[in-house]
């Protein structure tokens, strides 16, 4: 942005803040810069023009109106929790906080559908749900604070997706607020329905870079049943890996296959009494929610393939309070390894990669080859039973070397990832961090069309730019 149109900006605020909610247009320069970042480290961070908390839909067509008249980015926000800095501030952009757009508009039981703002809380609307016999099954680890707006717009997954599939499979329609200010409703309330191009599946994962999406509804299921909850112990990752392909493979269908390693498994002991074994190279997580028998068959499968595989220890339980346990320690994963990379410098890089399932055991055999031409230390735990894998290089932050050879690695991995036939993000998206590798990923017709759709919908290029492809 240049100066003069900074310097436009700055003198037409009052006439923004007119069409804003009381108390919606933040200036003050301290609250603006502590929400000019999401959570991801090496990202670029500018320095935005202002901060609006959007307090209904209309502030939000008020911002975009403006910023069309003015030809200034928009950076939309809500939690922040990202790890890609898709959230981050550009110069002289209006950040668009939409977190107080929160409401749980409907939750509908004879279509299985609810319609959310897209401030919603994950969790919050998965207790909602439960009241009324029904669930949505997306859960990233982030679950507690991560926004359903924010999981759109990246298509979260999670640990269940293995079964119940990603955010994208439960979107059914959306309403968007265009860059023009204009609101349009995309998708559907049904439960089938094709008319005319899937416009609403193009904004999931669009990182606010079409629109801004202010409701979202989605298809439900009922309830799911308590889990039959497994573990496999084993030496190390490469044989967790085969075990995953060799299970999979065997028309398994588990409700939940994680993967944590041997160092990750000792960060979480250390960070709390979850009753996992120390020592292990690696550990995976089962469960399965078939009804009656068919759980318990389904882990006794699990357990035949993994001893085969060299397991040292697979056990089993029912209990819901084992499975909430286990299911706990899987989720202190990232504040286990942020206390433990504390000591280290508090350098973390939380990679994303996802490969085909029947690559697995060649992919952990070459990120311990990487890991070991490396002093940084790589730690790995992730979705395995869908291939999405977050091997975390963990590096001191304030040693110039450490960094660069922190970034080495994480690019060695993601480069890895492309080399086994995967993706460099599962779940966690492009943002800045990986704009330069999506470059790699996408063929020439892929990101001509990209760009070509961007255009479209955004003409003026000021749709959180810079980010993805732009």
């Amino acid at each position: 942005m240049t100066m003069s149109a900074e310097t436009t900006v700055g003198t037409d605020l009052d006439g923004l803040a007119a069409e804003l909610s009381a108390g919606a247009l933040v200036t003050d320069r301290d609250v603006i810069e502590s929400y000019s970042s999401d959570k991801a480290l090496f990202c670029p961070v500018g320095t935005a023009s202002a901060l609006v908390r959007a307090a209904d839909v209309d502030d939000v067509v008020a911002v975009m109106r403006f910023a069309t008249a003015h030809r200034i980015p928009v950076v939309t926000q809500g939690a922040r929790t990202g790890l890609s800095g898709a959230a981050n501030a550009t110069d002289g952009a209006l950040l668009l906080n939409v977190a107080k757009l929160n409401a749980i508009v409907d939750i509908d039981e004879v279509n299985q559908t609810c319609r959310v703002q897209p401030g919603v809380i994950n969790q919050d609307l998965k207790s909602a749900l439960a009241e009324h016999g029904l669930s949505y099954p997306p859960d990233p680890g982030s679950v507690a604070i991560s926004t359903i707006g924010g999981n759109v717009a990246t298509n979260a997954g999670g640990m269940c997706c293995v079964k119940y599939g990603v955010t994208r499979d439960y979107v059914r329609g959306l309403t968007v607020v265009l860059a023009d200010g204009t609101v349009t409703r995309l998708g559907r309330q049904t439960a089938k329905g094709v008319a005319g191009l899937d416009l609403a599946g193009l904004f999931v994962g669009s990182e606010g870079t079409l629109g801004v999406i202010v409701e979202i509804t989605l298809g439900l299921r009922p309830l799911l049943t308590p889990p039959v909850t497994g573990v496999g112990i084993f030496p190390d990752l490469e044989s967790a890996g085969h075990t995953v392909s060799e299970f999979m493979a065997s028309g398994a269908a588990p409700s939940m296959l994680e993967l944590m390693d041997g160092g990750t498994v000792g960060m979480i002991n250390a960070y709390g009494d979850f009753g996992l074994p120390d020592g292990a190279g690696a550990l995976l997580l089962v469960q399965s929610d078939a009804p009656g028998q068919a759980g318990v068959t389904e882990l006794q499968s699990f357990e035949a393939i993994a001893r085969a595989q060299g397991a040292d220890e697979v056990f089993f339980s029912d209990d819901p309070a084992d499975s909430e346990m286990l299911v706990a320690a899987r989720r202190a994963v990232s504040p286990a390894m942020e206390k433990y990379v504390s000591g280290l410098g508090g350098g973390e890089l939380i990679d994303d990669v996802c490969v085909p399932r029947s690559r697995l055991g060649e992919f952990f055999a070459r990120l311990d080859e990487i890991a070991a031409r490396h002093s940084v230390e790589v730690s790995t735990a992730g979705h395995a039973g869908d291939g999405n894998m977050h091997p975390s290089v963990l590096f001191d932050a304030q040693d110039e070397a450490s960094v660069a050879e922190a970034k080495e690695t994480f690019a060695e991995i993601m480069q890895l990832g492309l080399d086994l036939g995967g993706t460099i993000t599962g779940e966690h998206g492009v943002g800045y961090l990986k704009k330069g590798w999506l470059v790699r990923e996408l063929d020439a017709g892929a990101r001509a069309l990209q760009t070509s759709i961007k255009a479209a919908v955004d003409p003026l290029g000021i749709l959180n730019p810079g980010k993805m492809l732009g």
